[in-house]
């Protein structure tokens, strides 16, 4: 079958008319895809500007600068607890702040060295039982000092018995205080 030349030319026309419709279908889908990634970009840079990089900046080095304190803290801890746990040098701590404060150590007695996780850290325990005897005023700053001003230890229970000494003049209390004692073990 031969074609004259007019279906020739309707046929070529009919073709290019095809063509060109497919392509501006094509490319009205690429303008409104790249419209709705205009609208996305600029959503994402308003978003972005929002964020404070200065402030995040000032907060970083502010986290730093509190991570660089604990750290330092952390290290004057350990040199702290590093100090010796041994009794004798305990005792003698001890007897010293009784009589800064006017008591009168009567006992003192351990169970001795054990180890505990203290805020993290593994320390040695050294658990001490004091018995004491004084004014009740005196025995109140002995324990209130043990508590505050013993580097290493804590007061863990107190008992208070109140008396009158011989010459009723003065009461003469004793009081039974738990103490541990810690020391840094080392890593």
């Amino acid at each position: 079958m031969k074609l004259s030349k007019t279906s020739w030319i309707v046929l070529t026309v009919g073709i290019s008319i095809i063509a060109f419709a497919s392509l501006g279908f094509a490319r009205a889908q690429q303008l409104h895809e790249r419209n709705q990634l205009n609208e996305e970009l600029s959503i994402a840079e308003l978003r972005l500007s929002k964020f404070q990089i200065e402030q995040l900046s000032s907060q970083q080095e502010e986290l730093e600068k509190q991570l660089t304190e604990s750290i330092a803290q952390l290290e004057t801890t350990k040199v702290i607890l590093s100090q010796p746990a041994e009794s004798i040098a305990v005792s003698g701590t001890l007897f010293n702040i009784a009589e800064t404060c006017g008591v009168e150590i009567t006992e003192i007695s351990s169970s001795g060295l054990s180890s505990s996780d203290l805020e993290g850290i593994t320390c040695s325990v050294l658990p001490l039982t004091v018995k004491a005897e004084g004014i009740i005023s005196s025995l109140m700053s002995f324990i209130f000092t043990l508590n505050g001003d013993f580097i290493t230890g804590t007061v863990e229970t107190v008992s208070i018995s109140v008396g009158v000494s011989e010459n009723a003049t003065e009461e003469r209390s004793s009081a039974n205080i738990r103490l541990l004692i810690y020391a840094y073990k080392g890593d």
